[in-house]
Formats: C-alpha cells, sequence, structure tokens
C-alpha cells in the first residue's frame, strides 16, 4: 500500500509517494467573499455628514504636513530613533529631499475611519481612529455593498428600508483621481503600476477601481517590488521603467508593513521615489499617516500651524480628535505610562504600523508598558483613549463562521481623493483638486 502526504505550497497541492515517485502538483485558486454583515449599519444622518463635510479639510492638512519638513522632523524624531521601520521609510524621505523632488504632481488617495464615542448624557460624538494614507483599501468592495444590502433587504420584506439605502461608489472617485494624475502626467503610452504582493487576498477590491481606469483606456500592470527590482530603472530625465514599460504612476498597494521589504525591496522602494512617476502616496504624504503624527496633530496648537485663520476648520478636525498622549521620553510621557497602567481598559496602544491587529487592549498595555516603560523602547508607540461606541446586532457572514445574530462594533471609513499640480499662472503657484 502506497502512502501518500500533502502540503500546501505557493498555491500548489503537491503530493509526493514515499518511495520518492515524482512531485505532482496541481494548481488550484481560492475564491471566497469578504466578510460583511447581513444588513446595513446605523449611523446618525448629522453625523454621518459630519464625517463627510471634515474629510475635505483632512485631505487639507495630509497634503500640508507631507511639505512640512521641518514639522514631520520634529514629529518623527524620536519614533525613528526606537523604530526601523519608520527610520528606512525617513531615511528615504531624507534622501529625497536632498536630492531634490523630480514630480511635482502629488496624488493622495486616502482613508479616514471614524466610530461613534458614547458620552455620558447619552449622545455619541464622532471620534477619529486612524487615517490611512498608504493603500487605503475596500473602496472597490464598499461600491457594491449597497446594491447587496438593498436586495437583502427586499428579500426579507423590507422594501421601504431598502429605499433608503444611499449610493456609495468610492472606486469612482479613487479612479477619478489616479486618472487626473496620469493625464497630468502626459503621456498616454506610460502605465499605472499596481504595486502588489505576491499573494493578494484582496484582489477584487483592486479590480473594480482598476477596470474604472480601463474603462478610461488607462493601461494598468501589476508588479511586486522583486520585478521592480529585477527590471526596473530610470532613464537620464529619471523616468521610471519597469518590464520595458514607462510609469506614470506608482500606486502602493502593498509597501506599509516591515515584512513587506528585503533590502532589495528597499533599494526598488527608493528608486521610485527617486522616479518622475507620480507616487500614490510619495514617502512624505506616507509619512503623514503614522500614528506618531497622528499624536502630535492633536498638541495645542499645531493644527493652527497648518490653517492659519481658519478657525472654523481647525475647529471641525479638532472635534473628531479623540484623546492622544505621547510616550516619550520625560515627565508628560512617564504621566502617559502610570495614566495608562493604572486604567489600561480605557486606552489603546499603538504601534508605528499599518494594516490591521497590531494595536493592544486592557492586559496587553499592561504587560507591554511594564516591560519598556524605563526604556526609549516606549517611544515607539502612542497612547490613545479607548473610543466606546454602542453595540449594535447584526449577522456576520464569514468564511466557515456559523451564521448567528452577534454582538457589533462599527467603523466608518470616508475616502479622500486629491490631486495638487504647480503651475505656471500668474496668479497662483499650484492648484489643488479633491474628491
Amino acid at each position: 500500500m502506497t502512502k501518500h502526504t500533502s502540503r500546501l505550497c505557493k498555491g500548489y497541492l503537491t503530493k509526493k509517494e514515499s518511495d520518492g515517485a515524482p512531485l505532482l502538483c496541481v494548481w488550484f485558486q481560492v475564491v471566497t467573499y469578504a466578510p460583511f454583515t447581513l444588513f446595513p449599519s446605523p449611523v446618525p444622518k448629522d453625523t454621518f455628514h459630519q464625517a463627510l463635510a471634515v474629510q475635505t479639510h483632512y485631505n487639507r492638512l495630509v497634503d500640508r504636513i507631507s511639505q512640512d519638513s521641518s514639522f514631520l522632523e520634529e514629529a518623527l524624531a524620536t519614533t525613528i530613533k526606537v523604530d526601523d521601520f519608520t527610520g528606512r521609510l525617513f531615511n528615504i524621505y531624507r534622501h529625497v529631499l536632498q536630492e531634490g523632488k523630480t514630480q511635482s504632481i502629488v496624488l493622495g488617495l486616502n482613508r479616514s475611519d471614524y466610530m461613534l464615542d458614547q458620552n455620558g448624557d447619552g449622545s455619541a460624538s464622532l471620534k477619529q481612529i486612524e487615517i490611512n494614507t498608504i493603500a487605503a483599501s475596500f473602496g472597490g468592495l464598499a461600491s457594491h455593498t449597497p446594491n447587496v444590502h438593498r436586495h437583502i433587504l427586499k428579500v426579507a420584506g423590507r422594501l421601504e428600508d431598502s429605499k433608503r439605502i444611499l449610493d456609495n461608489n468610492p472606486s469612482a472617485g479613487l479612479a477619478k483621481g489616479l486618472a487626473k494624475a496620469w493625464e497630468l502626467y502626459g503621456s498616454e503610452r506610460a502605465v499605472v503600476l499596481y504595486l502588489v504582493e505576491e499573494l493578494q487576498r484582496n484582489i477584487f477590491d483592486h479590480r473594480y477601481v482598476e477596470n474604472e481606469l480601463w474603462k478610461r483606456n488607462i493601461p494598468v500592470i501589476r508588479r511586486q517590488f522583486e520585478d521592480v527590482a529585477k527590471t526596473g530603472f530610470l532613464d537620464q530625465d529619471k523616468r521610471l521603467f519597469v518590464d520595458g514599460r514607462e510609469v506614470a504612476i506608482v500606486y502602493f498597494r502593498n509597501g506599509y508593513m516591515p515584512q513587506n521589504y528585503t533590502e532589495q525591496n528597499w533599494e526598488a522602494r527608493l528608486m521610485m521615489e527617486r522616479s518622475l512617476a507620480v507616487k500614490c502616496p510619495d514617502i512624505s504624504t506616507h509619512l503623514a499617516g503614522t500614528k506618531k503624527v497622528q499624536q502630535e496633530l492633536a498638541r495645542p496648537g499645531v493644527l493652527e500651524r497648518f490653517f492659519p485663520g481658519e478657525p472654523d476648520v481647525v475647529d471641525q478636525i479638532r472635534a473628531t480628535f479623540a484623546g492622544l498622549y505621547t510616550l516619550d521620553m520625560g515627565p508628560e510621557g512617564d504621566k502617559t505610562v502610570a495614566m495608562a497602567l493604572a486604567k489600561p481598559d480605557q486606552f489603546v496602544l499603538k504601534p508605528q504600523r499599518e494594516g490591521g491587529g497590531n494595536n493592544l487592549y486592557g492586559a496587553e498595555i499592561c504587560q507591554v508598558l511594564e516591560g519598556v516603560k524605563q526604556s526609549t523602547e516606549r517611544m515607539a508607540y502612542i497612547l490613545m483613549d479607548k473610543v466606546q461606541p454602542r453595540p449594535v446586532h447584526n449577522y456576520l457572514l464569514r468564511l466557515g463562521t456559523p451564521l448567528k445574530l452577534s454582538t457589533c462594533l462599527s467603523e466608518l471609513g470616508v475616502f479622500g481623493a486629491y490631486v495638487r499640480w504647480f503651475t505656471f499662472w500668474p496668479t497662483e503657484n499650484y492648484c489643488i483638486k479633491m474628491w
């Protein structure tokens, strides 16, 4: 009797007989739906419109931070000493600044995430959890969610409720920003380069935005860091070529976590940042979305630095801030440590990471801070008030999970897109267009 063993190997199911027979490889693909709620989650109308209204201000804020090198140096000075990943990104930023930026077109596609914090009097206030300035996802999938929920409500006999579902098409808005930047680049032959992972779990979210570009006859290619490292180069004008194709836009859907980088990949990132291609985001906009910058913006007077003479804008943005606290060495940071250890369930400990699943809560906060409270390692984190949203009941659909009524905590994500470019008009030195 012949025995067989099976293993999973980069998308292959492999079988090998025990007597050394040739390895049999069978290619397979698994496609499933993204997790979602069976019914839509309610959001108060006033709060919803507040989130939409403040998004344009957040677009402007991120863009202005990205242009303020002294602020980025000050805000991240301690973080880059203890967090190697942020330090490597900042080294690229310094390199580009010293060499001089090649491209004046700036494209920002971001997503600001909120929760509704329950106040003592029963009211709720909109509080920002974070702003994502790189690889902001789910714009594609969210564009199709309204029709899913409308259909489900109709099947459930709730026709009037189905008519209340708002239209939502962020994939078209994100593609509009990409299309404008591509047009400004000025070459019909140049491509939009999606920088992606080898195994992409969220590919359909990508494809919806990509298809919007193809509808506009904008060519798109998908490549990994390794492809850019092997086939990419800059010509004498610093135009970026990958696989022989000129690149108008590098759209980073990868590159926001340390595990995305080898030394070769770091070199590829530097080459792309030095190039004439529009980067989405460029390195300064990537840094503007770090947790440390989020915390520094909450300090008194910092928002006024970016919006002089615009107190209403400052008030609208500041109203969305939760409490944010430094863990830098010194009395202020010591106070933050003591506060977190005394009441850990009231806070969230955040490292300088994107991609989800990195934050620490409750007993985890105590475990980490007890280990680093006397060390500069604590400067790699910030502390934030834990937002207390009101739970709602819904059914969660996730592969392999039984369908049952669950208690859910929801975030509201608002996308923003902007393009900034310099002009030679006598009356102004640049234009910025937002969606």
